[in-house]
């Protein structure tokens, strides 16, 4: 079982996954410093234009959304030690971009999809369908465990976003930014464990040997998460932090997942 007071604030996110979020971050400043320069360079040599007017028959009104990245869980108790593989998470959605009449470069996206996280755990053991009033969580330091284990989240998701392009009229050599919010139900919530061995690391089965047990009785079947997008043309850094808790309220603990990553999108 967990201990949802106790926390290690230097646990909570791993050196691998630091590494990636600096290396995002860095990413993101210098896509930042190129939009800002041009700015600059737009403003010294043109007059002001009228938005309204701009020619937007080129410009798709429908997209394909993909996303791939890190995850980590945030507010993570010391008794759950993520690791043993990449925490990650991979999205897909199909978008509609509606473009403001007053100013096109702004607009407001819209869309379907659907949306996965795969957390990997360090000698650790998850029971989705116990019997218990809180979800048995179990530290298997000394216990036969599984080399690999993961648990994965599926969900249906909304996703809104209030998007800006400095070139509306050229997405694909636009910078852009955006903000939202995505609305999801969950699908499915599976554990999958692979490499059976005892606590000196030495195989008890088949190493390919795979188990996998699925369960939503503990978790929380609604996800909702605020996200942030920057990039330039085609490609873009995301970031996406989820206000709901992955379990139910009092029924595991109060973990919420974060992620950042790469998207690819026409828009």
């Amino acid at each position: 079982m967990y201990n949802s007071v106790i926390f290690a604030p230097n646990d909570l996110v791993q050196p691998e996954f630091m590494k990636k979020t600096t290396l995002l971050l860095v990413s993101f400043l210098w896509l930042t410093g190129a939009f800002a320069q041009e700015k600059k360079k737009d403003s010294l040599k043109a007059p002001k234009k009228d938005w309204r007017k701009l020619d937007l028959s080129n410009r798709p009104g429908d997209h394909v959304l993909i996303q791939y990245g890190a995850d980590t869980w945030m507010n993570r108790p010391d008794t759950i030690r993520q690791g043993g593989g990449f925490s990650r998470h991979f999205n897909l959605y199909f978008m509609l971009d509606k473009p403001f009449k007053t100013d096109p470069r702004f607009s407001l996206g819209l869309g379907v999809g659907v949306g996965s996280s795969n957390i990997f755990f360090d000698r650790m053991q998850i029971n989705l369908n116990g019997t218990t009033p809180q979800i048995p969580i179990r530290r298997m330091d000394t216990l036969p465990r599984f080399d690999k284990y993961k648990l994965t989240t599926v969900y249906a998701e909304i996703p809104v976003e209030l998007r800006y392009f400095s070139k509306p009229d050229k997405p694909n050599k636009s910078f852009k930014a955006a903000i939202g919010l995505r609305v999801g139900t969950m699908l499915k919530a599976q554990t999958k464990g692979k490499g059976f061995e005892d606590a000196n690391g030495n195989a008890l089965r088949d190493r390919n040997a795979v188990t996998k047990e699925s369960g939503r009785r503990y978790m929380n079947g609604t996800r909702i998460s605020a996200t942030a997008r920057v990039g330039l043309g085609n490609f873009s850094l995301h970031a996406a932090y989820q206000l709901t808790q992955t379990f139910r309220e009092t029924q595991g603990p109060p973990v919420r997942p974060f992620s950042i990553g790469l998207t690819i999108s026409g828009l």
